[in-house]
């Protein structure tokens, strides 16, 4: 989605809690450790916590691996805390909780979460066995549990003291397992870079095949938010995994620290207005210098692959690069709609799946006033389309056909708009959602603290566009 990093994000706020000394009222979610960051998900907390009281309890960063040898005791105890919290004893879930989550959260929370649930999502069912499962060294165990209308999922994670400090329903996952993607030190090294605009210094990695010399490279931008480098959301990394997996197949890839990860509100000092250009777009180009200056690199084979916001700004980034600059450009799950438009039909979606009736145009108005004015008036002019069709470059369209931030409606704009060009090829994934998580049915942005790579097609693709071989 898009979201200016300068916004304030205050819709949830209102509604949740944190552990920071700089905000008592803003509530982080986390998986693994990890910042989700998106700011739709900000809202849905709201949304959910507010209406419907399903418990999303996420402590902030202090989530510790479950000792092998208390497993069986944490099992029992996850199952004590099931059935306090389905026969409504507040107390007794309360009292097991760690100190953080008691001193924040009444028992009456506890106590009134599964009756709420049930009016949401019908009467209850069955319950499914216990499993576990790792994320990041986290061990977590959930219990999918049915009702009438959908399947929750009951998840509890456990401190070094044996007290819960992650207690959730959440809706029953549906993106597919998979094992961590891995590096493989053998075949490929990765090298430490500096991005420097102006004043700015942004860290950064060049992953490569060991060996290589005058390598087509890959540059990529991230979304929206103060993404990392690996753009990691819950316990996945989709930037990593696409560095590690082109690097196997003879492909160089940049990625860093945006602007906003790295210098937070400083990266728009007093008097300057905030545009994509400060956000994005300048740091990009400065990348493209920086790699047409390294001996491994061939400079006449440096593309940009732009995720979500970075998607939609890849045809500004060409424009700004110069022609013959870019060997060609990639949109994965890159908006074209207005982010007025984006966010009305997320929180929509959003609530359709919880059976919430949200104030949706209050809250995006909350969003909207948020943006700094300079932000509203570039996101309004600019026309990625028509920008795109002035270009001559290869330029290679992505789509998830699960995901329901940056949606096919998107990608058919993408294609009516250049169906004329030549150089502009397409392809919609039927199981990717917005992460590129692989799935079936409704996605939900649960999904995104489920551990699922970048799929090897996906991976495949991108070599072959950038080789000169994709086929559509």
């Amino acid at each position: 989605m898009i979201q200016s990093d300068a916004a304030l994000w205050q819709v949830a706020g209102q509604y949740a809690y944190d552990d920071s000394e700089t905000n008592t009222e803003e509530l982080t979610l986390r998986s693994g450790g990890e910042e989700i960051n998106e700011s739709l998900i900000k809202i849905l907390e709201g949304i959910m916590l507010q209406r419907i009281v399903i418990l999303l309890i996420v402590l902030l960063g202090i989530l510790q691996p479950a000792d092998a040898q208390n497993h069986k005791a944490n099992l029992k105890s996850a199952e004590r805390l099931y059935k306090f919290i389905v026969a409504g004893q507040g107390d007794s879930v309360h009292v097991r909780m760690s100190d953080t989550i008691r001193k924040k959260v009444a028992p009456v929370v506890f106590s009134d979460s599964f009756r709420q649930l049930e009016k949401q999502m019908g009467k209850f069912k069955s319950r499914g066995k216990w499993k576990t499962e790792m994320a990041e060294g986290i061990t977590m165990y959930h219990c999918d549990v049915r009702f009438e209308k959908n399947s929750m999922r009951f998840t509890v994670v456990f401190d070094e003291d044996g007290r819960a400090n992650t207690l959730t329903f959440t809706p029953a996952t549906s993106v597919v397992d998979a094992k961590p993607m891995e590096f493989n030190k053998k075949r490929l090294e990765e090298k430490s870079v500096e991005i420097s605009t102006d004043t700015f210094r942004l860290p950064g990695t060049l992953t490569l095949p060991k060996g290589g010399s005058r390598l087509p490279v890959l540059i990529l931008v991230h979304g929206s938010g103060p993404n990392d480098r690996d753009e990691t959301l819950g316990p996945n990394k989709l930037f990593r995994d696409i560095a590690w997996g082109l690097a196997e197949q003879g492909i160089a890839v940049l990625r860093y620290d945006k602007r906003t990860k790295v210098y937070g509100t400083a990266a728009y000092p007093q008097g300057v207005e905030a545009t994509f250009d400060n956000e994005v777009v300048d740091d990009v180009i400065s990348a493209v210098r920086l790699v047409k200056s390294l001996p491994e690199i061939d400079s006449a084979r440096v593309y940009v692959l732009g995720h979500s916001l970075g998607g939609m700004l890849v045809p500004r980034i060409a424009q700004r690069a110069g022609e013959g600059c870019l060997g060609g450009i990639i949109s994965l799950a890159g908006p074209v709609r207005k982010m007025e438009q984006l966010l009305t039909e997320q929180i929509t979606y959003i609530s359709s799946l919880s059976g919430t009736q949200p104030d949706v145009k209050a809250a995006v108005e909350q969003v909207m006033n948020s943006l700094p004015e300079s932000y509203r008036k570039m996101e309004t002019e600019y026309q990625p389309v028509e920008v795109a069709r002035m270009l001559k470059l290869p330029f290679l369209v992505l789509q998830g056909e699960r995901d329901y931030q940056v949606t096919m409606q998107d990608f058919g704009m993408w294609r009516f708009g250049l169906y004329r060009n030549p150089n502009v090829l397409f392809k919609s994934y039927p199981k990717l959602n917005h992460a590129l998580q692989e799935g079936s049915g409704k996605s939900t942005p649960f999904e995104y603290t489920h551990l699922s790579p970048v799929p090897e097609y996906v991976i495949k693709d991108i070599a072959d566009f950038i080789n000169g071989v994709f086929k559509q």
